[in-house]
């Protein structure tokens, strides 16, 4: 066991760092409209070669959208690869390569809830299921909540049987720790959010437009 996997060490720093391991091959046996399937074959330290498949995904913004009475703005929406219909904040694909994440956080929360915001910040930067895909997500903290002007943003397929809800704080903690909520978004925002109020305070949170190594973008 290495030191690094020893328990006790207070006051050790712990961040992730990048890295890349040999690839002596790739193929993408499948490409969809939006994302797709890679296989690389990589060298492993003991000189091996092993064959990893997963998903290469474009990236996501979501949106903890939190108003004057301390609710969060939540959409339910049914998700077919685990048939159910989830809760969830606002949440959607980088459209475009490079894209300002925090453009497409104001537009994903215009879209799915005709909503706008005054203040932003960065909640948490996540690899969803980095076993299995490159989807990394920015999840940002939206404050001074207020009705967007102009017409509602005209929804379809699943997005037109969608629910709206705002739901205080505690609620959603407690069905966080009940395991009734199981959006990754909606978990990982709600219980940050939770402890920077309970630590440095949401003033300490990272700017809306704080780099973001796995998807760089342009200000």
């Amino acid at each position: 066991m290495t030191e690094s996997m020893l328990p006790g060490h207070p006051g050790k720093h712990v961040a992730d760092a990048p890295e890349v391991w040999e690839v002596t091959a790739t193929e993408t046996p499948f490409q969809g409209k939006k994302t797709g399937v890679r296989t690389d074959d990589v060298v492993m330290p003991d000189g091996s070669v092993v064959r990893r498949d997963y998903q290469v995904h474009p990236g996501s913004v979501a949106v903890l959208a939190l108003d004057e009475e301390d609710r969060v703005l939540v959409l339910s929406q049914y998700r077919h690869p685990v048939r159910e219909k989830l809760w969830e904040i606002p949440a959607g694909l980088l459209d475009v390569p490079g894209e300002n994440p925090l453009h497409a956080a104001q537009r994903e929360l215009y879209e799915e809830a005709h909503v706008k915001a005054e203040d932003w910040r960065v909640l948490a930067d996540v690899y969803t299921t980095p076993g299995g895909s490159d989807e990394a997500v920015r999840i940002f903290l939206a404050r001074g909540v207020g009705a967007a002007e102009g017409e509602r943003y005209e929804v379809s397929e699943e997005e037109a049987e969608m629910e709206l809800a705002r739901v205080p704080v505690p609620d959603l903690v407690r069905g966080v720790l009940a395991g009734e909520l199981h959006n990754n978004c909606l978990v990982v925002g709600v219980m940050t959010l939770v402890a920077a109020r309970s630590g440095p305070g949401l003033d300490s949170l990272r700017e809306a437009d704080a780099p973001w190594p796995a998807r760089p973008f342009e200000k």
